[in-house]
């Protein structure tokens, strides 16, 4: 592998927020820096950093320059048990409470490691909007790093800057509205908007100071690519006047990678649990739908009973990822006699609390994906050419449901109604098993739309593998980026002589 000489060699830290959805794709990111010779190191804490160090020290073996910096979670001093370090590991409102302002507190530590380390430029998530000052004081570039789509960070722009749902009745929450100024017509109700921007509270504040910060960064990373959002990525660059540079999808460019290293990844978990892998191998191709909820859904007993049923009654194959949750015996009890039934008529197969999930996707019988529209869920499932039924449940992902369903046309809705994190007071509104069998038969059926929906997908599909090979948008982009931080490091040297 050529590197260029050290003095020339681009030094970049990686700074990722401490939950799954802002850790994988960062450190994907931050591995594809280090395979075109970018000295890398990723901070984070202790039990974060056990996640991926073993991805970290394979590419390190392999020849690159990659390494994790580690800061002390303050996890005693919080009352919180050892190795509570991610925003997954929050159970109750109290303790994710406790985990957010442990995150916060590693300010002093992330600072001084900074300021040691003498990079020539920060990748910082957009969580972190103090390292705008980080940056200014060592003369380097922030680049934003925004770990969901073009097309939700321009929607909440809008709906931030012209508050179309505060024209409303008090009791109108239900009631469509357009989100102004999109390239397409795209509706929404108050429900569906993020809670911050529903109601002001402390968190509409931090998250003003976040976008803040992203319109004084040097520019934004996207794990997105040019033909998935054209329009959206034309659009933010014209709105908030920042440089932005889309290098996705990151999870299929360090695939490929490890493809090429013969390092496949997840070998040592397919030995350990091949039953899946059995299960899958008996159905025909395109028969299962893939159902998973991220790592941060937890899902009420109410809608776990609602979903086993819908998946039942739809009649089609299915394969549903479970996280078991602590203490709840009845919920346990549903699934475990649920999960008898199924493995009685072959119809089902429940995978508990973790699954392989590109391994999955890429699996010929996989045809379809119910997700929770996280960002990274979608552009795995684009990126294996699948179509998906949208189940939004927080933050962006009604807007990420917008995108997949409206714009893209590559989804179809299951009809979930209230934007609500799990925290939040309230149970929130359940989706019936009658929309949920229905969206899977809509989606795995063999009606024309069906057809039309899987093709475009497909399309989708090779466009996203296209635009990481050499002279793709997403390589291109991330050269044009690595020149543009190689010229900014060597003026800032000439700086200093002068």
């Amino acid at each position: 592998m050529k590197t260029d000489s050290k003095a020339h060699q681009l030094n970049i830290i990686f700074l990722p927020f401490l939950a799954p959805g802002h850790i994988n794709p960062m450190v994907h990111t931050a591995r594809v820096f280090a395979r075109h010779g970018v000295s890398v190191t990723i901070i984070t804490t202790n039990a974060n950093a056990l996640t991926f160090q073993k991805a970290i020290d394979s590419d390190f073996n392999y020849g690159y320059h990659i390494k994790t910096q580690v800061v002390t979670f303050p996890a005693a001093q919080l009352g919180l048990p050892d190795g509570v370090e991610n925003i997954k590991d929050g159970t109750t409102p109290e303790m994710l409470g406790k985990i957010s302002h442990g995150i916060s507190m590693l300010q002093d530590q992330i600072e001084h490691l900074i300021q040691e380390l003498q990079p020539d430029c920060l990748v910082t998530d957009m969580f972190y909007p103090w390292t705008v000052e980080s940056a200014a004081k060592l003369n380097i570039p922030r680049l934003y790093y925004y770990s969901s789509s073009y097309f939700s960070s321009c929607a909440t722009h809008f709906i931030n800057k012209h508050k179309p749902h505060e024209r409303f009745e008090l009791d109108s929450d239900n009631l469509k509205f357009s989100i102004p100024c999109l390239p397409h017509n795209i509706e929404i109700t108050t429900l569906q908007l993020e809670e911050w921007i529903r109601n002001k509270t402390q968190i509409t504040d931090t998250m003003n100071l976040i976008y803040e910060s992203e319109c004084r960064s040097y520019g934004t990373l996207y794990n997105s690519f040019h033909d998935l959002e054209s329009d959206y990525e034309q659009l933010y660059q014209t709105t908030k006047g920042i440089k932005c540079w889309s290098v996705g999808p990151v999870s299929a460019w360090v695939k490929k990678g490890d493809e090429i290293k013969a390092n496949k990844g997840h070998k040592e978990d397919l030995e350990e649990e091949p039953k899946w892998l059995n299960w899958l191998n008996s159905k025909q191709n395109e028969s299962v739908v893939y159902v998973s909820f991220g790592s941060l859904t937890r899902l009420s007993h109410t809608q776990i009973v609602e979903i086993a049923h819908g998946l039942e009654n739809s009649g089609k194959n299915f394969i549903w990822v479970i996280r078991k949750k602590d203490g709840d015996e009845n919920v346990q009890s549903f699934l475990q006699e649920f999960e008898q039934r199924i493995k009685g008529n072959n119809k089902g197969y429940i995978i508990w609390n973790w699954a392989p999930q590109l391994l999955i996707l890429d699996h010929p019988a996989i045809g379809g994906v119910v997700t929770h529209c996280g960002w990274n869920s979608i552009l795995e499932s684009v990126s294996a050419g699948l179509p998906m039924i949208t189940w939004p449940m927080f933050a962006e992902q009604f807007y990420n449901e917008r995108l997949v369903a409206n714009v893209l046309k590559i989804g179809v809705p299951v009809g979930a109604k209230e934007n609500k994190f799990w925290a939040s007071n309230g149970e929130g509104t359940v989706v019936g098993r009658e929309e949920i069998a229905k969206a899977v038969v809509k989606l795995m059926g063999r009606e024309e739309e069906c057809g039309e929906i899987r093709m475009r997908a497909r399309k989708f599909g090779d466009a996203s593998k296209k635009s990481i090979e050499k002279g793709g948008t997403s390589y291109n982009n991330l050269m044009q980026l690595l020149d543009e931080l190689k010229s900014l490091k060597g003026s800032r040297a000439l700086e200093k002589t002068n």
